[in-house]
């Protein structure tokens, strides 16, 4: 493969940064002589909830277990129930719905708002039905799924919130959630972080951890997490092996030292592509006069001739990506899923398109240089 100009990410990059303290963070678990659990998963953990402002966290094998042991620790703890409606916006990543069904609830899929691309509390609201038990934000690209009449809609229809934050670590809401924290992940009664290698904070492998602020939600996880047990050979549910890895607890707590400075990096560069790109023919973001109501995990603009835009683009040396190209209800294993209509949908999915934004691999002149390559398009 030729080498791209400008590369979409490069992880060799983006960890040589942190390199040093990853190394001696890797040595010290290798000379603890502890490989499950112990100190490093409670320094993560403890870092992660002053992050989050929730008041328990539990670290996992990856993201998608997250929302799996959050979901079923909702249904053990008598909060939801099988067959139960989740109510979730369609242009999301197949694992937020895998995890709801595995868990025997229904997707109820609706399409998202037009322009954020998110799940809103207006559209919670018109899609409302006395099946919906719980609705799911999904932080998409980073941004915060969270706006005050969501949180009310939550409150008078007593509604469970299930975040999937598996891109938006370190995003903060412009009103607070249900509880005291406006942290993303912490805004509802449990939510999910994926630290798969290409988010913002990324594990050399997989990791993913679960935030809330109810201790019983919490305890439940931890055991399921483990076989289901809650001390040695006493399994009080029929649980899995989901724990997270204390050489990956220990690399990603040396990674959330830096994680506001990976915020600040990541919002430069969106303003970048803000003040440079002025082609009619790309959709932008918004961009938002508090740079922490969205992470920045992707910067994704709208083109209707996708396609060409993106070959176009790699021609003169700008690798990009697509998140993502088929919806999860045009998945051949959701093909009969019951959902109404949903062309916001499949229209956004036809036209995204994700721009380098990753700091280690994209300066701010970089990102200034691929939007002036963007306005030739014609």
């Amino acid at each position: 493969m030729n080498k791209a100009k400008y590369p979409f990410l490069d992880l060799g990059l983006v960890n040589a940064v942190y390199a040093d303290r990853i190394k001696e963070a890797v040595c010290r678990v290798i000379d603890s002589g502890r490989y499950i659990g112990g100190e490093e998963n409670s320094t993560f953990e403890r870092k992660m909830s002053e992050l989050t402002e929730a008041d328990c966290i539990v670290g996992t094998s990856n993201g998608l277990d997250a929302l799996r042991l959050s979901i079923m620790a909702l249904i053990i703890s008598g909060r939801l129930h099988r067959g139960d409606k989740v109510m979730v916006a369609a242009n999301t990543y197949i694992a937020s719905i895998l995890a709801i069904t595995d868990a025997g609830l229904t997707p109820q899929l609706v399409d998202p708002d037009d322009d954020s691309m998110l799940l809103t509390g207006d559209i919670v609201r018109q899609n409302i039905t006395a099946d919906t038990k719980a609705i799911m934000p999904v932080h998409l690209y980073g941004r915060v799924a969270w706006d005050e009449s969501m949180g009310l809609i939550a409150q008078e229809r007593n509604l469970i919130v299930i975040e999937d934050a598996a891109q938006s670590i370190g995003a903060k809401a412009h009103v607070k959630g249900l509880f005291r924290s406006s942290r993303a992940g912490a805004l509802g009664h449990i939510g999910a972080f994926s630290f798969y290698p290409t988010k913002n904070i990324g594990a050399l492998g997989d990791a993913g951890a679960i935030a809330t602020h109810d201790p019983e939600l919490a305890d439940i996880c931890r055991a399921l997490a483990n076989y289901g047990s809650d001390r040695r050979y006493h399994n009080i549910y029929r649980g899995y092996n989901c724990r997270l890895d204390p050489m990956q607890a220990a690399i990603l707590s040396v990674k959330l030292d830096y994680c506001a400075n990976e915020t600040q990096e990541r919002f430069a560069r969106a303003v970048a592509y803000e003040n440079t790109i002025s082609n009619p023919l790309i959709r932008k973001p918004s961009i938002s006069r508090m740079p922490t109501d969205s992470v920045w995990h992707q910067y994704v603009i709208r083109c209707p001739r996708r396609d060409e835009l993106q070959e176009f683009l790699a021609r003169h040396g700008v690798q990009t990506d697509i998140h993502y190209a088929v919806p999860p209800h045009m998945q051949p294993c959701y093909s009969t899923l019951p959902h109404r209509p949903l062309p916001i949908t499949e229209q956004i999915a036809s036209e995204v398109l994700s721009l380098p934004i990753t700091p280690a691999c994209t300066s701010v002149k970089d990102a200034s240089d691929i939007g002036r390559i963007i306005n030739q398009f014609k």
